[in-house]
């Protein structure tokens, strides 16, 4: 049976993290290509390959298929509401981005690698370096992405696109990046200001709304958790 607590915890964690990246991940509407690079040298890519671009907080990833075609997990929303593929397969907006990763939908696609860098420098198997794991044979790697396309749900911190390639290249699925942002919020739980902030705010919702339940028992046991957590 699911922790309730954990659940809560972990819904939090994902809104918080959207929150303060939704501007990072590529985009295709209209507008939103100012400066874009219209093309990229692939003959150095090899079919297999991981491709990461970098952005300001976050790395997206994506597995080379070869032929200028890249494998890549994306949240869309419109994979919620239609199943019009040619609506659907058209470059995913930041709006259809965002809202896919609310409700939790997403989609491992192929585009092309101008639609998936969207402007950005590519950096190749850059992972093999950072997480000195062994790679499979490159053919495995594509194969293995190849039969992940298709619907699948989505989770920032527990299957994100990181967790895509590194299961296709390495076989496991990891994603340093939402291991970091849970390190990091570890140390804000356990700092224990953060029991004092929240002590501080409860107290100042129950002085502005009164003894009402739906913020009296938040402001009692948000403190308590987090005193029981550091």
């Amino acid at each position: 049976m699911k922790n309730p607590m954990l659940e809560v915890v972990s819904l939090l964690l994902e809104k918080v993290l959207l929150i303060s990246n939704f501007t990072l991940f590529s985009s295709g509407a209209a507008g939103e290509d100012k400066g874009r690079n219209s093309f990229y040298e692939t003959s150095s890519f090899h079919r297999g390959d991981v491709l990461e671009v970098p952005r300001t907080h976050l790395t997206h990833y994506g597995i080379y298929l070869g032929d200028n075609r890249v494998a890549h997990m994306m949240p869309d929303i419109l994979l919620a509401l239609t199943d019009d593929v040619g609506r659907t397969q058209k470059v995913v907006s930041n709006k259809r981005l965002i809202l896919g990763v609310i409700v939790k939908v997403a989609s491992i696609r192929v585009d092309t690698v101008e639609d998936f860098a969207y402007g950005a420098n590519i950096l190749v198997n850059h992972l093999d370096e950072s997480l000195q794991k062994k790679a499979l044979l490159n053919e495995e790697v594509a194969r293995r992405a190849e039969k992940l396309l298709g619907f699948t749900p989505y989770s920032l911190l527990w299957n994100n696109c990181e967790h895509f390639v590194t299961y296709c290249r390495y076989g496991t699925p990891i994603s340093p990046q939402s291991d970091k942002f849970c390190e990091t919020v570890k140390i804000i739980i356990r700092d224990q200001r953060s029991v004092l902030a929240s002590a501080v705010l409860g107290l100042a919702s129950i002085v502005c709304t009164g003894l009402i339940s739906y913020t009296t028992l938040p402001a009692i046991f948000i403190p308590f958790f987090l005193w029981m957590a550091g």
